[in-house]
């Protein structure tokens, strides 16, 4: 669907809105309600009495910071960092030190997707980070965390349209329309559409994105409620490939300029991410608090991934970086047609019972999946060489030279967790999950077939005691597998290869506080896992060399008073590794891993003028290897953001103005390192960027 097309079909919804608000009611709503831990599946759990450590996203917070793509989030969330986040592409994250998977990291109300796609959040009501190891919720992931994107559902009558826009050039119209119908108002329905016409300050990087979805309910009676959503979305926009160490020089973030795009050749074409995800869920409650849930999704993408890409200096036989001159080799990389399917269903019990004096809370249930990918022959062709001043001119050319992959995975799991209540103040939380993976790869050509069937049991257990009504202490142990996979970059000698499944453990001690207007955590955790990487004699082979380990603390803090507010959080960790093949690397820290995580946010309500509410947000993160044997770094960097919320109620609508300036300072740096395919590549802090937004709500 074009972007014109689809704007127009936005502003036709526009009558809905107001038809919508003659229905409406007003509705004060008084306190607010604790986040619930439903992440990690303890739905009717606060977070504040969980023992374990995750942030909670709310749709506020997502409009005040100007979260528009999922890679934003590293913005504002303190642990949660950049692993390869490049202006139009999918978005990559470290938690705890650790790259989440895209295959196996992410979930959709709880179910499992894929994240090798630009995922949409125009109806996205929340974003929820786990914090640990997720073998309790997921029976394949890496280590560090979850991200769980919440999708809106019917709410009442609701009505509410978006204009937002961003210097240099984005403009975008989102709106998100709601009601309920039928006797009893046992039918609700929503509906979120945005056209978004994408031109960041980066050079040659304007694109466009536009998503429609719609979700419905029936609830039947009082016992059983039938749900259904799906959502249509698609992202068209050039990629940015990072910039790269000069020979043995890393060079000065001051002498770049963020705005240039290496990805400029006059034939470079756009990353196209088209997606298409429904699902169905039926609630029953069967008996008093037992409860019965069927829930079902299929999630269809395909991607058109394409770049005039940097790579390497041929002419001094370094292929991980570019050249001392700041010259290049340039290669066309074109993989058209990826196709990926995952589709999931859970079917899962869910109840409490009272044994003698003590009571369970308890839930079972059986959880499928599949993931397909098929990834076609494409091209990845030498065709000449480039300068990091984004000047210099090569000729493309596209014609196939490199096979692709076909990969299936399938899994079973069966898992049951119970919150076992000893007394009021002390809970013993049991977890355990079995699965049983069913895996298979092959290149186009037919070599590197691999079938592969394993079965493992992650178990999870916690102790928490509640000190007094506000202050509760926990400890943890857990364990997680994860299924990793050489990419199937042509570079690789074993390119689109599954490897043996590897198993990670964690140990993790916490204190929570909140006494509603005060709150406070503090976390210590050791993680270990298979430290997998890529040998570098020959170039490349994905391989597991030994484990890494990472060590660290999270402080988290909030204070909220009359007209000041305080939110504050911030991770340490001392990530190394262990046991490798060669002695000389253990000790050494994984490449792009800060040392530190900070973020602080500093809220003002201005007295005079109640509805406007003044932000800034400070980001510190520290200094980063950018080299597997530690011979090179990164420098540590801090940006600060600024933000303006005005409230304006008027008698029939509520206007919500925002105004916002990224990276105020306009501060120079080097942002992140992934060292990625065998390779170090630079990215910086982007430039100073406004961003305003309106919202009419009915």
């Amino acid at each position: 669907m074009a972007m014109h097309s689809l704007a127009r079909a936005l502003f036709a919804l526009w009558p809905l809105a107001a038809a919508a608000q003659d229905a409406a009611q007003t509705v004060t709503v008084t306190g607010r309600a604790p986040p619930s831990a439903a992440v990690a599946g303890f739905d009717d759990t606060p977070l504040s009495r969980a023992p374990f450590n995750a942030t909670v996203i709310p749709p506020s917070a997502m409009a005040d910071a100007g979260i528009a793509n999922l890679s934003d989030v590293a913005r504002v969330t303190a642990g949660l960092t950049d692993a390869y986040n490049a202006v139009g592409y999918w978005s990559n994250f470290t938690v705890r030190g650790y790259a989440l998977d895209q295959r196996a990291n992410f979930r959709r109300d709880g179910l499992p997707i894929n994240a090798e796609t630009s995922l949409w959040l125009g109806n996205k009501q929340g974003i929820d980070i786990l914090r640990g190891t997720s073998g309790l919720q997921a029976g394949v992931s890496a280590p560090g965390g979850l991200v769980n994107l919440l999708v809106k559902r019917p709410n009442g009558a609701h009505s509410s349209a978006t204009l937002g826009a961003e210097f240099d050039g984005t403009v975008g119209l989102l709106l998100d329309l709601g009601d309920r119908a039928g006797p009893d108002g046992r039918f609700g329905w929503r509906l979120s559409a945005e056209a978004t016409h994408l031109d960041p300050p980066l050079e040659a990087a304007r694109g466009q994105r536009q998503g429609i979805a719609a979700a419905g309910e029936w609830r039947i009676d009082a016992d059983k409620l039938l749900e259904a959503e799906f959502e249509l979305n698609r992202q068209k926009q050039p990629s940015q490939p990072g910039f790269s160490m000069l020979g043995s020089r890393v060079p000065d973030a001051r002498d770049i300029d963020p705005r240039i795009n290496l990805n400029n050749q006059p034939w470079s074409l756009p990353v196209v991410f088209t997606g298409e995800t429904a699902s169905l869920r039926w609630t029953q409650r069967l008996d008093g608090d037992l409860r019965f849930v069927a829930h079902a999704m299929t999630q269809w993408l395909r991607t058109d991934d394409r770049i005039a890409f940097p790579f390497g200096c041929s002419a001094e036989n370094n292929f991980d970086r570019y050249c001392s001159d700041g010259s290049f080799d340039f290669y066309d990389f074109r993989s058209e047609g990826e196709h990926r399917r995952s589709d999931a269903l859970d079917l899962n019990l869910r109840g409490r019972a009272t044994w003698g004096t003590q009571e369970h809370r308890w839930q079972a249930g059986l959880l499928g999946a599949r993931q397909r990918a098929d990834v076609p022959r494409g091209a990845f062709n030498l065709v000449g060489t480039g300068t990091i001043d984004g000047r210099s001119g090569v000729p493309p050319d596209a014609s196939v030279s490199a096979e692709g992959s076909n990969r299936d995975d399938r899994s079973i799991e069966a898992y049951a967790h119970d919150q076992w209540l000893l007394t009021p103040d002390a809970t013993l939380w049991l977890g355990l999950r079995h699965t049983h993976l069913k895996r298979y790869s092959v290149l186009t050509d037919g070599s590197y077939a691999l079938n592969t069937s394993q079965s493992f049991t992650t178990p999870w257990l916690a102790a928490s005691l509640q000190l007094d009504a506000r202050t509760l202490v926990y400890a943890s142990a857990s364990e997680g597998v994860e299924t990793p996979v050489a990419p199937t970059s042509p570079t690789y000698t074993n390119a689109g290869q599954v490897l043996p499944a590897q198993k990670s453990r964690q140990f993790e001690a916490g204190l929570k506080f909140d006494s509603g207007s005060w709150s406070a955590t503090a976390v210590a955790f050791d993680i270990r896992r298979p430290f997998v990487t890529d040998d570098q004699n020959p170039c490349c082979t994905r391989i597991v060399d030994g484990q890494q380990r990472h060590r660290g603390v999270e402080l988290d803090a909030g204070w909220r008073g009359t007209a000041w507010s305080i939110d504050a959080g911030g991770t340490w960790l001392r990530a190394t590794r262990e046991r490798s093949i060669d002695p000389a690397d253990d000790a050494l820290m994984p490449t792009n891993v800060p040392e530190r995580s900070l973020r602080g946010a500093l809220g003002y309500r201005v007295p005079n003028v109640p509805d406007l509410t003044l932000t800034a947000v400070v980001a510190n993160e520290g200094a980063r290897f950018i080299l597997p044997d530690n011979s090179a770094s990164i420098p540590s960097w801090t940006r600060l953001d600024l933000a303006a919320r005005l409230v304006q109620r008027l008698s029939a609508s509520t206007l919500t103005w925002r105004l916002g300036v990224d990276n105020a300072t306009d501060r120079r740096a080097w942002r992140e390192s992934p060292f990625q395919f065998g390779h170090v590549y630079l990215y910086p802090l982007a430039p100073r960027t406004w961003r305003a937004s309106l919202t009419a709500a009915y």
